[in-house]
């Protein structure tokens, strides 16, 4: 049977649930992790995917990181859902926001290099996000050393609306 999820922005209920699934992935080492304090502090950046009981199973973010460029980031979806299309439904909730952001560019680092190929995006050189760069990265463990693959794409033209504008 398949289950139908509520794709939404997440509220500071989620974060506990949200910081399981993360940490669940960054063992693995799927992700990099993310501390508590982090995930309250950004969780406006965030969407969770939640069953019709109320469990998170999924989670992503959009995080605006300079004048007109994003991250999708965070991004993880329940062992035992993956390849349904739920990870597809989170970055497409992420890159709903852009436009009312006024955000033109996004990009992921990441471990998932096909997925997000599969979903548009293309591969960089991590030299094309200096503001990423010199913002996070050189705070992480594994800076300069990084084993993330970098990716990016750029966000189509909002669709027209009925009164042309």
């Amino acid at each position: 049977m398949e289950q139908n999820y509520l794709v939404r922005k997440a509220h500071l209920d989620d974060v506990k649930a949200m910081h399981g699934l993360l940490l669940t992935c960054a063992r693995k080492g799927l992700l990099l992790p993310r501390a508590l304090i982090y995930l309250y502090g950004h969780i406006r950046n965030f969407f969770v995917a939640e069953t019709s009981e109320g469990e998170i199973v999924a989670c992503c973010a959009l995080a605006p990181v300079w004048e007109d460029l994003g991250e999708i980031c965070s991004l993880v979806v329940r062992d035992d859902l993956r390849r349904q299309g739920l990870g597809r439904r989170m970055v497409t909730a992420c890159l709903g926001e852009c436009h009312a952001l006024h955000l033109k560019k996004i990009f992921a680092l990441t471990y998932q290099e096909a997925f997000f190929t599969r979903s548009g995006f293309r591969v960089v050189d991590k030299s094309v996000l200096p503001q990423k760069i010199w913002a996070d990265c050189v705070h992480c463990a594994k800076y300069p050393d990084c084993d993330e693959t970098a990716v990016f794409l750029d966000v189509p033209d909002a669709p027209a609306t009925a009164t042309g504008k």
